[in-house]
């Protein structure tokens, strides 16, 4: 019994000390925690991961990002771009003097062409000259007295941070930010707004998730008489039929929009002072893909491809800065901000912050609240055949077929599904190709980003009288 005993400490010993190593393994595949850990400060060496370590960070990370790929070897394809960026990330971060750091984001396992390609979608200058409204409302004079740091953040006027997803809709968000900020302002209500009404409706000149400009947008809500709320209608990462019902629900209304004196970051300063402000940047550096935290001083240049809201300034360590929020979601930057080194040599700002900045003009109440849209109408249901029907907004799909005749019918939950060749799995229309064996879907042939296919569920039978 005694012996018995003894082992069954062991044992329990040996689990703990097992359990204890994975806790503090796990610590240490945090980028951050590395990063301190391994990297020579103060020099521009940096040790070198081990292979396992590499892995179990990027295992760690899929898991996250709830990542999942398609095509064969795909994974594989992925970790290698993975491993180039974080062996990136390391060799800047050990560098001396930077004021800033880099980090895994939801961009770690693609190349800056595939970065800059899926998530960048402002319109540059081209665009915004033939709008021009520049006004002078926000121009410097002599004695001017600013307040030495302004954040918009800690005024409560700010809803909270959102995330366009995988389509080039940024303009439409730093619209919506910069209006739903002086609605706040003006009446003291904080409403989200509806960039998905931007998307879908706002289409003379700005193309949805192909890209836009903010002045386009502000002069399509005051065109518009306003716009709805997001709960009414929700944003889907992707373009879609103007809802015509929705568009008519005009919650909140702004009277104008102004553009900042271009060129001039003491004009930016003074309008930011005033409200945030829309501004348009080049986001598509390697550093910009991977910023983390601190001022932001890295390579960019002035061709500006990226609609975020300047909502703030100040200085750190005699180093002045733009605090700048993003549309990627509060898990990237600065809990979804970056601060941005401010008061450059060139004139047009780092990153070209300071080239096509605006703002909506608010100076009254909202019109009476609307009632809340009316729900779609209800469709009656898909008939697959003489015999089998499934419900309204699924998609039917044979689940046995013998001799190109389908004797049994299976509904995918989703309006507009492809329904793959296994006759068990369907993809959403956005995520059309099948790939079986992965039990995945995705945008197109050799795509990377996936989803997980949908099970079908049994169709209705037909029941008939005579």
């Amino acid at each position: 019994m005694a012996i018995h005993f003894s082992t069954l400490t062991l044992s329990i010993l040996i689990m703990l000390v097992s359990s204890a190593t994975v806790i503090l393994a796990a610590e240490d595949m945090s980028i951050i925690s590395y990063n301190e850990k391994h990297h020579s400060i103060g020099s521009e060496s940096t040790v070198q991961r081990t292979d396992d370590e590499v892995m179990a960070l990027y295992e760690s990370w899929l898991v996250e990002h709830k990542k999942v790929y398609n095509a064969l070897g795909e994974k594989d394809k992925r970790f290698q771009i993975f491993k180039d960026n974080l062996r990136y990330i390391d060799e800047q971060n050990a560098m001396s003097g930077k004021s800033y750091k880099l980090g895994l984001t939801q961009f770690s396992d693609l190349t800056n062409e595939e970065y800059r390609k899926m998530y960048l979608g402002t319109k540059g200058d081209g665009a915004r000259r033939l709008s021009n409204r520049q006004s002078d409302r926000y121009a410097p004079k002599v004695g001017d007295s600013l307040p030495d740091s302004v954040d918009w953040r800690e005024k409560g006027v700010l809803v909270g941070v959102k995330n366009q997803g995988q389509c080039g809709s940024c303009w439409a968000f730093s619209a919506v930010a910069s209006i739903e900020a002086v609605n706040k302002i003006v009446t003291g209500n904080s409403i989200s707004l509806s960039e998905q009404e931007l998307v879908d409706c706002d289409t003379s000149i700005n193309s949805g998730c192909k890209g836009g400009l903010m002045d386009y947008a502000f002069k399509f809500v005051i065109n518009n008489g306003g716009i709805d709320t997001e709960e009414d209608y929700p944003y889907t990462a992707k373009d879609g039929r103007c809802d015509q019902t929705r568009k008519n629900a005009k919650v909140v209304t702004i009277d104008g929009y102004e553009d900042v004196p271009a060129n001039d970051e003491k004009a930016l300063k003074k309008a930011v002072s005033g409200q945030p402000v829309s501004v348009a940047i080049e986001a598509g550096g390697k550093d910009f893909q991977h910023y983390k935290s601190g001022i932001f001083t890295g390579k960019c240049g002035e061709a500006v491809d990226h609609g975020v809201v300047a909502v703030g300034y100040g200085s750190e360590n005699g180093k002045d800065y733009w605090i700048v929020r993003n549309s990627w979601g509060a898990s990237w930057g600065e809990q979804g901000y970056l601060r941005m080194q401010r008061n450059i040599a060139n004139p047009k700002g780092l990153c070209g912050i300071a080239t096509i900045a605006s703002y909506p003009v608010k100076t009254g109440q909202n019109p009476p609240k609307p009632a809340p849209s009316p729900p779609s109408p209800v469709k009656p249901p898909t008939q697959c055949d003489d015999y089998y029907q499934c419900p309204s907004g699924t998609t039917c799909c044979c689940v046995y077929e013998y001799y190109n005749y389908c004797f049994a019918w299976g509904c995918c939950p989703m309006e507009g599904a492809t329904c793959c060749k296994d006759h068990h799995s369907c993809c959403p229309h956005d995520y059309p190709v099948c790939n079986t064996k992965a039990g995945t879907c995705s945008i197109s042939n050799n795509n990377p980003l996936a989803v997980k296919a949908m099970a079908h569920i049994l169709a209705n039978p037909i029941y008939t009288t005579s």
